[in-house]
């Protein structure tokens, strides 16, 4: 049996030089004549040239030092690594920004790739515009410096991204389906002009295996970022032709484990998993989620799924008489803060949580049949007045689903409808009871200390842009 080929570690720096002047495998600037000297590259691009032959192979390093690195044409796909345990690697040091611009469709494709690792990488470009933005003073042209999507997949299997920061995109920050066995790490998708995470690649979009994302933050998607200032501007949702959903697949399988997630300001749902496909090797677990502000649900699910430790607060009316967004669009789905949805022999377990929301219900549930089950225990449920009906309450829970539910341990306030074992007489006394600033946490002499889910997280707090 043949040896396995060594790996080789491929380096890219700003004062580096072409694919005549340098090797590519040393650490080194371009020492300013010569050819084939031992030096970096200047550009990713060398090594996956839009055309023609890669100038790495699978199980090879990339190494990228700290600088920007204009992206102005797709490069070509990564290529395989030989095995899980041998992944080609893509890695930056602290300090690299791949720039896409001249309308790139991606600024990195992982199509087709398996066994990859991409990490420590800022991914933008280097315009405010909104691809096809209904509004022509928002839209993308072609004197612009914009790239649509940040990281792009397709039929794609061992994965891991981590330390990701893809922002800013004229569309989507990943565009990604087909997957198998993906893993996710202290990633942001933030103020993308039409999505963060959109599934949908066409055939062959469904996902399976493990999906592990961890540290996630989505936020401001459905709207461009001013490259000045990193603010948000040009929202837009579905009733102008955006989209909007925070993180949002096709029909899909697979187990999502997803923990310590931030998903804010989306303007359409926040964490939307409504297309799993129910079946029994299917699954969703949900922890230490903290979803705010979502223009419609702020997480929805379909199949089996647990849900644990978590804040969900419905203001779906954040983007009011902001932006382009439209009365239409905010609190869509009857504005339901958390939605299940069931396909049969599913079993929906909700527990310690904060929920909070001024839509038509907190919980709401629908489809399946009488083999379903929902488990409801130790919630913190707070309703505020129906955003389209502010004479009426939110309900704590509702919907058509026949499904059973079960109720132990939960306290209700300001809710129609007190189901039963639910106490909904007690003031919980969180830090903020107001919807603009819910905060989660127990003021002291509080009933739910140790009992629900209180600002589980704190992935991407610290530095929210200005919104004007």
């Amino acid at each position: 049996m043949a040896a396995s080929r060594s790996a080789t570690t491929y380096y890219v720096r700003t004062d580096g030089g072409d694919a005549r002047q340098c090797t590519g495998r040393a650490d080194a600037s371009y020492p300013g004549s010569g050819d084939a000297r031992d030096c970096a590259w200047a550009s990713p691009m060398i090594a996956l040239p839009a055309s023609g032959a890669a100038r790495m192979s699978g199980g090879d390093i990339l190494s990228i030092a700290p600088g920007s690195y204009a992206i102005d044409q797709a490069m070509q796909p990564v290529p395989s690594g030989p095995s899980a345990t041998s992944p080609t690697r893509i890695v930056g040091k602290p300090g690299v920004r791949l720039i896409g611009i001249n309308g790139v469709h991606d600024v990195l494709s992982l199509d087709g790739s398996s066994n990859v690792e991409v990490g420590n990488l800022e991914i933008t470009d280097r315009s405010d515009c909104v691809y096809k933005h209904s509004n022509p003073s928002a839209a993308c042209t072609d004197a612009m410096a914009w790239a649509q999507v940040g990281v792009y997949a397709r039929r794609s299997r061992n994965v891991w991204l981590h330390d990701l920061d893809i922002h800013g995109m004229a569309a989507l920050g990943l565009n990604a389906g087909g997957l198998t066995d993906w893993t996710l790490e202290r990633i942001k998708l933030n103020r993308n002009g039409r999505a963060g995470w959109d599934g949908n690649v066409g055939t062959g979009g469904s996902n399976a295996g493990r999906i592990i994302i961890r540290g996630l933050e989505v936020g401001w998607n459905g709207c461009g970022e001013r490259v000045a200032t990193g603010e948000p501007w040009a929202c837009w949702a579905q009733k102008t032709g955006g989209y909007g959903d925070g993180v949002g697949t096709t029909d899909t399988g697979g187990k999502w484990l997803i923990e310590d997630a931030f998903i804010h300001h989306n303007t359409s749902d926040g964490l939307d998993l409504r297309y799993m496909d129910g079946a029994d090797t299917s699954s969703v677990t949900l922890r230490r989620i903290e979803a705010v502000a979502n223009a419609g649900n702020q997480v929805k699910v379909k199949g089996n799924v647990l849900i644990e430790d978590s804040v969900l607060v419905g203001y779906c009316s954040f983007f009011r008489d902001r932006f382009f967004m439209t009365d239409q669009d905010l609190c869509r789905a009857d504005g339901s803060t958390l939605q299940l949805v069931f396909t049969g022999n599913d079993i929906a377990t909700v527990r310690r949580n904060t929920i909070a929301g001024e839509g038509a219900v907190q919980i709401g549930h629908s489809e399946g049949d009488a083999s379903d089950s929902i488990v409801m225990r130790d919630n913190v449920v707070v309703g505020f007045p129906y955003f389209r009906d502010p004479a009426s309450p939110s309900a704590f829970n509702g919907g058509k689903s026949p499904a059973a539910r079960t109720y132990v341990d939960n306290i209700g306030w300001n809710v129609r409808k007190c189901p039963a074992d639910t106490d909904c007489r007690t003031n919980p006394k969180l830090g903020n009871m107001t919807l603009a600033a819910f905060d989660a946490r127990p003021s002291r002499g509080s009933a739910v200390v140790d009992k629900a889910g209180a600002a589980p997280c704190s992935v991407g707090r610290a530095a929210q842009p200005r919104v004007p």
